[in-house]
């Protein structure tokens, strides 16, 4: 090695051996970090060491190293390097998801009570290398990573990012740029809206009209309460197929699919495409617009249960994750009330309201998905209530009740509803639109805003807050045609999002924050993502 390769290292590794805590830029921030003396020097000659239940999460670090050497390092039972430890007697102290990473001079270890907690430690990993790392392998021969251990584990067991495909169809490629993203940020359910009414997305083998009709409309309308249009047709689906790959490479990454097939209403796609579906049984074509549909799924009719008991069965045989969301938000109440065959139906079951009988309906759903093994969720107007402040709330009086089994995502109404769900019993998500709302812009959701969401509402009683198993942030797609302007409604408050989810309260700081937001920028810019940079 020459003097000045070996001054260049010897500077590399004095900057290193200098950090201090507040310098270490991991995002989500780590529940613990000490910063300790010296510094591992990586290698491409750094073994992998791992045994046969950590093979996949060790081939992933050596697709990684790969990226930033050129070569892919070699794994190993035996030796000294980057040692993965599977130890399921951590489950106590780190849950499910915890990891430890500890870097000294000789080794680097990471240890954790799944391979889930293995793999979020190698995402520490990734982000302790120089952002650059992996994307020019003719730059990098050796790296210096900081010594130090850090004691890691989520606060919620649910952090979620969704995605609508429905309005806007995006496509594998770009689902896959967002699972890697979700990945790195340690973000762990991808929830897929698939279902609505300007698109129906998956392939549903034994209804082929579903997609061969409802994946395309003639039209787009270009924004909120106009009369524009595109004047281009829009549509595209995903084939059995496709999915199973995409939810292969999820796995992959540890990150469970949960699909939304929407449902009773948001139903317009699947009614244009077998219209006997519908209440009022008129729509033969997608929706070009945008907004709160009439029509929704005749729940009357005993047809329609068992056209989506079928849905549902081939959506339980693709998705191997055991929760499906079932949407049941906007529900338009009017039609419901106008519908001879709908108030029959309200009398012969003793239901005293539309929103009772979205609940009746619910229920049968949610027994059906219960009894194959599975868990519905669904938005929060499946409990009943006056989610939208209506001035008539008769039609939103409920005296039945939602199955206990049901999740709850809530994203409309007064806070105290979720009071209401917890001390009822309800396992509960927390998407407040407010706070965590990707299309909208960031004077209504700034970094900042996005950053300082608490899943957990003030003024909670401490005794539900284990009700609140986590938060979602999502990404609705009326108003957002192609994939650049999807990123920059996504990056960077997808990192911020990624930070509400995982890190403690107690060590949550925005500034520092936005200081290991530059490393993650210098990623995105490397790979082409596009992003706001907005720091307010």
């Amino acid at each position: 090695m020459s003097a000045l390769r070996l001054a260049f290292t010897s500077i590399i590794l004095l900057t290193f051996v200098a950090i201090s805590k507040a310098e270490v830029k991991i995002i989500p921030r780590p529940a613990n970090i000490v910063v300790k003396e010296g510094s591992f020097e990586l290698t491409v000659q750094t073994l992998i060491i791992s045994d046969r239940e950590t093979r996949s999460e060790a081939e992933y670090l050596a697709s990684v190293l790969e990226n930033g050497f050129g070569q892919k390092p070699a794994i190993s039972q035996k030796g000294k390097g980057i040692i993965l430890v599977l130890n399921s007697d951590l489950k106590e102290k780190l849950g499910d998801e915890g990891y430890l990473l500890k870097s000294h001079p000789d080794k680097i270890v990471i240890k954790g009570a799944t391979n889930a907690g293995i793999f979020y430690g190698i995402q520490s990993l990734r982000q302790l290398l120089p952002a650059n790392f992996e994307f020019n392998p003719q730059l990098s021969k050796s790296v210096a990573v900081p010594a130090m251990e850090i004691t890691d584990k989520p606060r919620f067991a649910w952090r979620a990012f969704m995605l609508d495909e429905s309005r806007h169809f995006k496509g594998m490629k770009e689902v896959k740029i967002l699972l890697d993203q979700m990945a790195l940020l340690k973000m762990n359910i991808f929830h897929w809206h698939l279902t609505d009414d300007q698109g129906w997305r998956i392939e549903i083998k034994k209804y082929p009209d579903l997609t061969k009709i409802g994946a395309f409309r003639k039209d787009t309308q270009t924004s909120r309460r106009s009369a524009e249009r595109t004047g281009v047709p829009h549509g595209g689906y995903y084939t059995q197929e496709k999915i199973k790959e995409i939810i292969q490479y999820a796995q992959e990454r540890h990150i469970l699919i949960v699909p939304e097939i929407e449902m009773p209403g948001h139903a317009m796609a699947a009614i244009a495409a077998y219209p006997w579906l519908g209440t009022l049984g008129t729509a033969t074509e997608v929706p070009v617009t945008f907004g709160k549909m009439d029509d929704s799924y005749n729940v009357a009719n005993p047809r329609v249960y068992n056209f989506l008991e079928d849905v549902l069965r081939e959506v339980f045989r693709l998705f191997p994750g055991k929760v499906v969301h079932i949407g049941g938000d906007e529900v338009n109440f009017i039609i419901w009330k106008n519908s001879v065959m709908m108030q029959e139906m309200m009398k012969k079951e003793g239901l005293s309201s539309p929103a009772d009988l979205q609940i009746f309906f619910t229920n049968k759903i949610s027994n059906f998905i219960d009894t194959s093994g599975h868990r519905m969720m669904g938005w929060n107007e499946i409990l009943g209530g006056n989610v939208h402040e209506l001035p008539n709330e008769e039609d939103t009086k409920v005296t039945k009740t939602l199955a206990k089994s049901a999740i709850i995502h809530f994203w409309k109404g007064n806070l105290d509803l979720i009071e209401k769900a917890v001390s009822e019993g309800y396992d509960v998500v927390n998407s407040y639109h407010a706070d965590t709302y990707l299309d909208y812009d960031y004077k209504k959701i700034s970094l900042l805003k996005a950053y300082s969401f608490d899943p957990i509402p003030e003024g909670l009683s401490e005794k539900y807050y284990s009700k609140i198993i986590g938060t979602g942030c999502q990404m609705w797609s009326e108003w957002i045609p192609t994939s650049k302007q999807m990123q920059m409604q996504i990056f960077p408050r997808l990192a911020a999002y990624a930070e509400v989810g995982w890190t403690p309260k107690s060590e949550k700081n925005y500034i520092g924050f936005v200081n290991a937001l530059a490393n993650l920028k210098e990623k995105w810019n490397l790979q082409g993502i596009s992003y706001i940079d907005d720091l307010k």
